[in-house]
């Protein structure tokens, strides 16, 4: 373990560089239009993958920093929901080819806060513009409270074929610190369910840095998780950011865990899992050996992007709903994050765009460095801009970092080869921001490393 010092220091505001440029950068001068534009430009037989945002929640979990509202009616989430439909078929008139969907993602909010008969809705208007097949993946985020053998039918149904379940943590004082009571035998019922109309890839996603969470408890709770046989874990960092996300003034900060504990318990989880066979993947996840986000990272087909780790591997990532964020090959849009003003650009007959930024020769360098470094933890600078037709000098700014980061034991720097350590596995997002040129410009959009 790093000394308590050297964590302190680095334990500052980073991104999760799920992207680079990182959202703070987006600007109004990326709009509809030039969205529209790039969808265009997009060749028809390349495969796409899809993110769909379902932004409604029926209670507020304490630690989400997601984008999502609070609904009692199911009202909004019908108006909603007739709006993304019309939002599918404009994305796929403006492509103006047919696609191949080789991932579709469901996140929120809470996908599965959608009736049976809307989640079936959903996906026949995303099959009939867009084209599945027996390798394309049909993923789903869902909160087990509530879900009923209806809603788990109905996701059969819709073809899903992997389910990412959020459980936190389990131990009974952690939930209601958090505003998240959630039993295990509840979650147990929901997994063997999924399992029983076909849905066999389970991912589970637990959280370390909670109020009143201890190595004990995070410990604890994996052993229960691993009673259900999830094929991949994510373990993340609880992010307290209350100036962003105002609901999180609810937690007890007295409660929250300090640098040194959070690491403890981070560095606990990841032995716990090694030794039950689970692979660790770059910062966060976890697989098992023969699932193919274990047999990407062996391979070096591993890739980043707005929902983490993934194995998806297409050049276009598509968002729908509001606030969804699109990947192109020219750079990024998001869409309006306001639903008023989402379901109003789809009624006048835009694509319902905010913002974006387009990407420069220099920020697709320092993305492709950003994340061979978040999902190998290793890159050769040499090659690596060879590839783009540039010379480590390019990035010799960073030089002077990388060699602090050496001292500091987070990195073994031989010549141009950069190896994050095993203690600098958890900072891996402090090594990046080395190669963020815009960083300095995003004070307090972030969340701290540890």
């Amino acid at each position: 373990m790093l000394e308590l010092e050297t964590l302190a220091r680095y334990d500052q505001p980073v991104p999760r560089y799920t992207s680079y440029p990182t959202t703070p950068h987006f600007t109004e001068t990326v709009d509809a239009e030039t969205h529209a534009q790039w969808l265009a430009e997009i060749p028809g037989d390349e495969s796409l993958s899809l993110y769909v945002h379902i932004p409604f929640c029926d209670t507020m979990c304490w630690f989400c920093g997601c984008h999502t509202r609070i609904v009692n009616r199911y009202e909004p989430v019908t108006a909603y929901l007739n709006h993304m439909t019309a939002e599918v078929e404009r994305v796929a008139n403006t492509l103006g080819k047919r696609h191949r969907a080789s991932h579709v993602h469901w996140g929120g909010g809470t996908p599965t806060s959608l009736a049976p008969t809307d989640i079936l809705r959903l996906s026949d208007a995303m099959r009939t513009h867009f084209d599945f097949d027996g390798e394309s993946e049909f993923a789903v985020e869902i909160d087990p409270r509530g879900v009923g053998d209806d809603t788990i039918y109905a996701l059969g149904k819709a073809g899903v074929t992997r389910a990412s379940l959020g459980i936190q943590d389990f131990s009974p004082k952690v939930q209601q610190a958090v505003n998240r009571i959630q039993p295990f035998d509840e979650t147990k019922r929901v997994i063997d369910g999924l399992r029983g109309v076909g849905i066999t890839e389970i991912n589970v996603d637990l959280m370390y840095g909670l109020p009143h969470q201890g190595v004990e408890e995070v410990l604890a709770t994996i052993e229960r998780v691993l009673e259900l046989e999830p094929a991949r874990l994510a373990l993340f960092g609880y992010a307290h950011v209350p100036w962003m996300k105002t609901h999180q003034k609810m937690i007890n900060e007295a409660a929250l865990p300090g640098t040194e504990e959070r690491w403890k318990q981070a560095e606990a989880a990841m032995t716990f899992l090694e030794d039950h066979g689970f692979i660790t993947i770059g910062l966060d996840h976890f697989a098992l050996e023969n699932d193919p986000m274990a047999v990407a990272l062996k391979t070096g087909a591993l890739h980043r992007n707005f929902q983490g780790y993934t194995t998806d591997h297409a050049e276009t990532l598509i968002g729908l709903g509001a606030s969804s964020i699109s990947s192109l090959p020219q750079g990024y849009t998001q869409n309006l994050p306001q639903i008023n003003l989402y379901r109003r650009a789809i009624d006048d007959g835009h694509l319902p765009t905010a913002r974006g930024v387009e990407l420069s020769d220099n920020d697709r360098l320092r993305r492709a460095v950003i994340e061979r470094l978040m999902c190998d933890l290793e890159i050769d600078l040499v090659q690596i801009c060879a590839e783009h037709g540039e010379t480590a000098d390019t990035l010799a700014e960073a030089r002077p970092k990388l060699e602090e980061l050496a001292a500091d034991g987070l990195i073994e720097l031989d010549g141009d080869h950069i190896t994050v350590t095993p203690d600098g596995r958890l900072l891996v997002r402090c090594v990046c921001a080395v190669f963020d040129v815009y960083l300095e410009m995003a004070e307090g959009k972030h969340s701290k490393a540890v």
